[in-house]
């Protein structure tokens, strides 16, 4: 499929081949950007001002009991298994593991 001769000057034009890159001194960031990036930082420090009132709500409710007793256990009580010995006390009452494994 052949493009016509006239349709061929305007893809190149629409295309960009025959543009020059524009100079450093065109490019620019602008004040539309400096605007976006200061109401970025703001909008940050509101999300962050406002995670913190959050917590400190959880905090004073949590103290206050509104939450209940916690369920969750203690650290100590979570890495203590609840029959220490059970896995000992189980091999050494079967006589038929130890003649097995002799």
């Amino acid at each position: 499929m052949q493009v016509p001769a006239v349709i061929l000057p305007l893809l190149l034009r629409l295309d960009g081949i025959n543009q020059q890159p524009p100079k450093d001194d065109d490019v620019v960031a602008g004040w539309m950007a400096f605007l976006i990036f200061i109401l970025l930082i703001v909008a940050v420090a509101l999300l962050g001002w406002s995670l913190t009132r959050q917590f400190k709500k959880v905090r004073a409710a949590q103290e206050a009991g509104v939450f209940g007793e916690d369920e969750r256990p203690s650290r100590i009580e979570a890495d203590r298994p609840d029959d220490e010995g059970a896995e000992l006390e189980k091999s050494s009452d079967d006589p038929s593991e130890e003649q097995s494994t002799s």
